[in-house]
């Protein structure tokens, strides 16, 4: 037996503490599956296994690429400055490569050696690496190093690391499987949630529910309003093709199913009672076990309402057309016949009266089959637009002049700002538009009374507004205005009011178009209307392509994956949600999206969006608690997304701190567009002029500071944080300022970092805390910075308190 005070005994009692803390270390990365959690156990115990100062872990991806960063040890700015190191992405090539572990006396001397830049945001001499295999294949790498000179890695060091990195790539791989089997999940449950068809999974042997999506409780509520899914299972009556019905009253499911039927694409009738019933579009599936015995019973019920709603339409809309070209052929058929009569002579004046009437009447078609072609474009997505630079004036006069010349009686109000920006807009379409505009209020308005046309300045658009003080518009029409022939009621017709009833459905297309929307807004019956759409003024179209946003660093795993800027959408509204994923998706921002508005705040804490779109109703809470809940955990923009008439919502919503507001139905464009703005908002506001104080100059447009003409190097953080007090210039920046613009914190959160970072800047600047010459301090308030000299002179500095 060894004794433990001999060098034998001595060695292996090292060796057993040394197994020891490595199990101990083992157990410890095991805990949690959470893939950022497993990886900040590993690179902290990493460091306490080799007594190491600093630990760095970096996690590949699938192709090979850098797909998590951490660190371990380091102040929240070194860590910022690591993960924005201009050469981090080559640091990280090189020791991807590394076949086994690598010990360097001098880190910076061995990155010159092989080409790297050996400059980092900490002191590092003496370095270790190690890579993370598993199954051969790259899991990713850890590097751990000391700031003192004479502290050096052991051969036991590396021993001990290749044993932990090694056990460490089996928890990973472990960690990120369960991470993408998590991310999948969500994914798919999101994509059921939001389905446009109701999904149903009930357990085959009880005939108990498992899951239902949002359409499936949409379905539910309008067959058994106020009661849960389970309820509709015990009282359903479903009325199959072929004529058979199936009562669960008297029927239990588990015995309907027993049969394990597959039923593809059938139309059945649901029934409850005398007085509710569905007709929808039954898909069915049993789901089996390994033994055959069926588990479960999958099926999809797709609404048939809209669909035969939209026979009805169509029925309507051809019954229309054929009306609508029958009246003016029969007049033109008359006309003729008369003509080409020999038993009844006509005198000139009544061979032109004809001639005339079919001219009107050939005019009359004419207009009609372009109003259908223009509709059949907007259908297929065809309707081609050639927008511009335009003056918005000279499209309101030529639309005067038309409506004029065309017959208008009234007299028209014509309101422009003289200084109206150039709109992006086709002219012929958007005259078009503004035409149909103008005849619909006066068919709806007696002619002594005016029509108004007035335009709103936004900051990326203008809003244009016809307004007339005719008969309004009832509320259960008002959805329902820009569907074909919908504006159109029988009594129009027999007014002679429709002309050709299709001509604001075409001005919704040719909008939006043009990256715009319409809408129209009316009290009621008797108000008069108001119908409004947007263009894009010039230096916006491009507005929904989302630009690069400052975006403050933190120790999340997801660090590296900013490339794209994540919204977060929340609408209880299925449809609409699909249409927002979509349009986001269109602009080139990344969608996070959810109908539970309970999900929220995990989400928000998981995923860290950049800005928020809530509907201002949801189920259980409103879109303004649900803000005030978000801004709380995070500090990001907020865009309601409204319906008409919330209008008392909307001003609540602003007054507690909404960015903007966007009103259904919208186009993806002008989405991006607010998104965008809302976005810009928030940056950093930096002038156009750089900033000149005694040898100091930040050029703005450079991205550069210089001192007495030395390039100062800054890291991302220093710079946005000298660019918000410089930008700032004379005024005091507020802890809470700084903190919310810089970092995106809020305020009572950690002010080390930002005190951190004056005190970086400050010691790179040469400046004196105590007598400063740039940077002052307001005691228990924030930081100011000088106002910028004027061309041939300078200002007097007067410090304040340090």
């Amino acid at each position: 037996m060894v004794q433990e005070d001999t060098p034998e005994g001595l060695e292996t009692q090292t060796l057993r503490e040394r197994l020891s803390r490595l199990s101990e270390a083992s157990v410890r990365i095991n805990e949690s599956l959470d893939f950022n959690v497993v990886l900040q156990e590993t690179i902290d115990n990493a460091r306490r296994l080799t007594n190491a100062r600093y630990g760095v872990i970096a996690t590949t991806d699938e192709a090979g690429g850098l797909d998590a960063l951490l660190t371990s040890g380091t102040t929240d700015e070194q860590h910022d400055t690591l993960i924005t190191l201009p050469g981090g992405m080559a640091i990280f090539d090189h020791f991807s490569t590394l076949a086994g572990p690598l010990r360097v006396e001098d880190y910076r001397e061995y990155a010159e050696s092989v080409g790297l830049d050996g400059e980092l945001p900490m002191t590092v001499f003496s370095g270790m690496a190690a890579p993370m295999r598993h199954r051969d294949e790259l899991v990713g790498i850890i590097w751990l190093g000391h700031d003192q000179s004479d502290q050096r890695f052991s051969d036991e060091d590396a021993e001990t690391l290749v044993m932990f990195a090694s056990q460490a790539a089996l928890v990973i791989a472990n960690a990120r499987q369960h991470r993408d089997v998590q991310r999948a999940r969500g994914d798919l449950e999101t994509l059921v949630n939001t389905a446009p068809v109701a999904v149903v999974v009930v357990d085959a042997t009880t005939g108990a529910l498992v899951s239902v999506n949002q359409e499936a409780k949409r379905l539910v509520e309008i067959l058994t309003p106020g009661q849960p899914p389970a309820e509709l299972l015990t009282a359903l009556t479903v009325r199959r093709a072929d004529g058979r019905e199936v009562s669960l009253r008297d029927f239990p499911l588990e015995e309907a199913l027993w049969r394990g039927e597959t039923v593809r694409g059938e139309e059945v009738t649901l029934t409850m009672g005398e007085e509710r019933s569905l007709t929808a579009l039954l898909n069915a599936t049993p789901i089996r076990a390994e033994n055959g015995e069926l588990e479960r019973y999958v099926a999809t019920v797709q609404d048939m309402t809209p669909l035969k709603e939209l026979e009805r339409l169509r029925a309507e809309f051809l019954a229309m057309v054929s009306h609508e070209l029958r009246a003016p052929l029969t007049s033109v058929k008359g006309s003729i016949a008369t003509l080409l009569n020999p038993s009844s002579p006509l005198n000139p004046g009544e061979i032109v009266q004809f001639h005339r009437i079919i001219d009107s009447q050939t005019d009359q078609m004419r207009e009609l089959i372009a109003d259908l072609l223009d509709v059949a474009r907007i259908d297929t997505g065809t309707l081609s637009v050639a927008p511009e630079p335009t003056d918005l004036a000279t499209l309101v006069g030529e639309a005067r002049e038309a409506f004029q010349s065309g017959g208008g009686q009234h007299t028209l109000l014509v309101d422009l700002d003289p200084e109206l920006p150039l709109v992006m807009a086709d002219r012929l379409r958007m005259v078009q538009v503004l035409n149909n505009l103008l005849f619909n209020a006066a068919r709806h308005s007696q002619e002594t009374s005016p029509i108004r046309v007035f335009v709103e300045r936004g900051e990326i658009q203008v809003t244009v507004t016809v307004a007339d003080e005719g008969s309004g518009v009832p509320a259960d029409r008002m959805s329902s205005l820009f569907r074909k022939f919908s504006g159109i009621t029988a009594e129009d017709r027999d007014r002679d009011f429709a002309r050709t009833g299709l001509g604001l459905a075409i001005c919704k297309g040719i909008v939006e178009a043009h990256g715009g929307r319409i809408w129209a807004e009316s009290d009621g019956p008797g108000t008069g209307a108001r119908f409004s759409f947007t263009i894009p003024t010039v230096g916006t179209v491009e507005a929904s392509s989302p630009a690069q946003v400052a975006q403050p660093a933190t120790h999340s795993a997801r660090a590296q994956e900013q490339e794209r800027v994540r919204v977060l959408a929340v609408d209880d509204d299925p449809e609409a949600l699909r249409y927002i994923r979509a349009a986001l998706t269109q602009s080139g921002y990344e969608p996070i999206v959810t109908t539970e508005p309970q999900d929220v705040l995990a989400l928000v804490q998981d995923e860290r969006p950049h800005l928020a779109l809530l509907d201002l109703r949801l189920p259980g809470t409103d879109g303004i608690e649900l803000m005030a809940e978000i801004t709380a955990m995070v500090d990001v923009p907020v865009i309601f997304i409204s319906a008409y008439g919330q209008d008392e919502l909307i001003a609540r919503a602003f007054e507690e701190g909404a960015e903007d507001y966007v009103v259904k139905p919208f186009s993806a464009t002008e989405l991006g567009a607010r998104i965008k703005a809302a976005l810009r908002r928030r940056a950093v506001s930096e002038p156009a002029e750089p900033y000149v104080m005694g040898d100091l100059v930040i050029d703005f447009n450079e991205r550069r500071v210089v001192l007495a003409g030395e390039l100062v190097p800054l890291t991302p953080i220093e710079y946005r944080t000298l660019v918000e007090l410089s930008a700032n210039a004379g005024r005091v920046v507020s802890h809470e300022q700084l903190l919310r613009r810089v970092w995106g914190l809020q305020a009572g959160d950690d002010v080390r970092p930002m005190r951190t970072a004056i005190n970086s800047i400050r010691r790179k600047l040469g400046d004196d805390a105590a007598n400063p010459t740039y940077i002052f301090t307001e005691a228990r308030v924030g930081y100011r910075m000088g106002r910028p000299e004027p061309r041939g002179g300078s200002e007097e500095r007067t410090p304040s308190t340090p």
